[in-house]
């Protein structure tokens, strides 16, 4: 004789995860990779990336100039700079919004990315450090799998604050409430007053 059937535990103390937990996972990390991408190719692009030297008649030494990124490619901070903040917009917004936000957020990240390839392989005038483009060229990438996320399961997570909204409570029926608190209320007070006749004090109850 074997015992009744029994449904597999899907409390999360049991070692289950259930789906709203994993769905605030994967927003954590489309959060986390598009912060972490932007914030790097912006780091990044902020970096010296070439140093062009202009010779000068002897004895004076060539000038020495050193571009950044920034410089060298003015829009690409730019797309950095809106990619960190679209990056905290996605907490911010739900369902449809949210996934195209996730295709914008994958374009940015691409074209910070393509920005930092142009860096690896352009021939620059003088010493160039290789470096820093492709900490950018990995930044982009970062975000983009952000954005790519987003837009493919975004509409699913839940929006910032959302499990801490209060439930709808039912509006409770006068008739019932009534019939709940008006006796025991009266009886409460119809006790209090036979004690006061037996002299006994009814607050010490």
């Amino acid at each position: 004789m074997t015992g009744p059937a029994t449904e597999p535990a899907t409390d999360p103390a049991a070692g289950a995860v259930t789906p709203d937990a994993r769905r605030r996972r994967e927003l954590t990390y489309a959060v986390l990779l598009c912060l972490a991408g932007a914030g790097l190719a912006l780091w990044a692009s902020t970096r010296t990336w070439s140093v062009e030297l202009t010779a000068r008649p002897v004895p004076l030494p060539p000038v020495r100039q050193a571009r950044t990124g920034a410089g060298l490619l003015p829009w690409l901070p730019a797309l950095a700079v809106v990619a960190l903040a679209g990056g905290g917009a996605v907490l911010a917004t739900r369902g449809a919004v949210r996934r195209l936000l996730g295709v914008l957020l994958l374009a940015l990240g691409a074209a910070v990315a393509a920005g930092g390839g142009y860096g690896l392989v352009a021939a620059f005038d003088g010493e160039v450090s290789r470096q820093w483009p492709a900490l950018c060229l990995a930044g982009g990438a970062l975000a983009a799998g952000g954005g790519a996320l987003t837009a493919l399961r975004g509409a699913t997570w839940p929006a910032m604050g959302a499990r801490y909204e209060r439930p709808v409570r039912r509006a409770a029926d006068p008739q019932e409430g009534e019939a709940a608190t008006g006796p025991v209320t009266g009886r409460r007070t119809t006790q209090a007053w036979d004690a006061l006749d037996r002299g006994e004090d009814p607050t010490e109850h």
